[in-house]
């Protein structure tokens, strides 16, 4: 068969690397394009030595790489920058899946909400799908145009939410969510809070109860149970390169134990590859699913207060961003969804 086309527009962020490392690995795509505001005119080696003889393929603008009509375009962009050239280079690309924000929400209300802007071009959501391939794969078919890649905090609640709040486990009120994330989460661009010395030896909260990562884990959550769902979202600051891990805290539903809810975890993932369910008593840990696709997923038990505790930890760069990207890209094509994706966690 024809290898697919693909091209990367913020081919220099982290996501945009880690996506172009999944591409040159990935049986049936050929990495054509890679685009750079930052860095256009210079070759990838140039900015990530690490690709050297690999991916020698020169830094382009995003119009030439759309252009180039690539079969499918990966945008790893700020809010509201992926819509407009979605819009602009419409007919060009097969399918676009974006990294960003701008096709994650149902409600444009939300989104303008936290984002402070409108759709500019509503039409381009219509035919656009939210996907979490182990929730929402069903929903991409073989004419989407434009797949929403979700947040990495997201993914990893959604995930470890799912079971206990389908199987009415556990109650949608008082969820409080506990998540940290590596410095990659914050993206390449040097901040005072990312700064080495600002970091190192240093962890603490950010953002909290205001989050733009907050509506995307409500709107999902109350997909699964079909009423709304509010939680308390607290994400952390990691003195690490890459992992999130989410704790959460839910109150058991009357009857619900810790081996029923272990129990619906099992059979609600069994098929699922990417999932890992701890045994009982052994904790999740970012160090187990580093540089992978996997989502680990450990479940315990406050009896003192009747509360179920899951803790969630995915690599924020794959499964949280590039490696979810390939995965939506698979099932949209036909291709096993492992394809690309079966590298084993780095454990060092």
């Amino acid at each position: 068969m024809n290898k697919l086309k693909c091209g990367v527009v913020g081919a220099t962020g982290y996501a945009g690397a880690e996506l172009v490392r999944l591409l040159l690995n990935h049986p049936f795509t050929e990495l054509a394009a890679v685009s750079s505001v930052s860095y256009e005119g210079q070759t990838y080696p140039d900015v990530f030595p690490a690709f050297a003889g690999v991916c020698d393929l020169p830094l382009i603008s995003s119009d030439e790489l759309f252009e180039s009509r690539c079969d499918v375009v990966f945008t790893a962009l700020p809010a509201g920058i992926t819509e407009e050239m979605a819009y602009k280079h419409k007919g060009l690309y097969s399918l676009l899946i974006d990294m960003g924000s701008d096709f994650r929400f149902d409600d444009e209300e939300i989104y303008e909400k936290w984002y402070g802007k409108p759709y500019a071009h509503k039409e381009l959501h219509l035919n656009s799908v939210y996907s979490i391939p182990e929730l929402h794969r069903d929903n991409i078919k073989a004419d989407t145009a434009i797949i929403g890649n979700p947040g990495c905090y997201p993914t990893s609640i959604a995930l470890g939410l799912m079971p206990a709040l389908k199987n009415a486990l556990i109650s949608s009120d008082g969820i409080v969510i506990d998540s940290k994330s590596g410095v990659t989460g914050a993206g390449r661009k040097l901040t005072q809070e990312t700064h080495y010395p600002d970091t190192n030896e240093s962890f603490n909260a950010y953002k909290a109860g205001s989050h733009r990562h907050t509506p995307e884990i409500e709107q999902t959550l109350s997909q699964i149970v079909s009423k709304s769902v509010k939680v308390t979202f607290v994400p952390h600051l990691l003195p690490v390169n890459r992992g999130i891990l989410s704790t959460i805290y839910a109150k058991f539903t009357e009857g619900a134990s810790l081996s029923s809810v272990y129990e619906a975890y099992k059979s609600a993932y069994k098929d699922e590859y990417f999932i890992r369910l701890e045994p009982l008593g052994t904790s999740a840990n970012i160090r187990n699913v580093r540089n992978s696709n996997f989502c680990s997923i450990s479940l315990h038990e406050d009896k003192h207060t009747g509360t179920l505790i899951i803790t969630s930890c995915i690599d924020n760069m794959v499964k949280g961003a590039a490696g979810q990207a390939v995965q939506n890209m698979n099932i949209r094509y036909g291709f096993d969804e492992k394809t690309g994706l079966t590298t084993v966690p780095a454990i060092f």
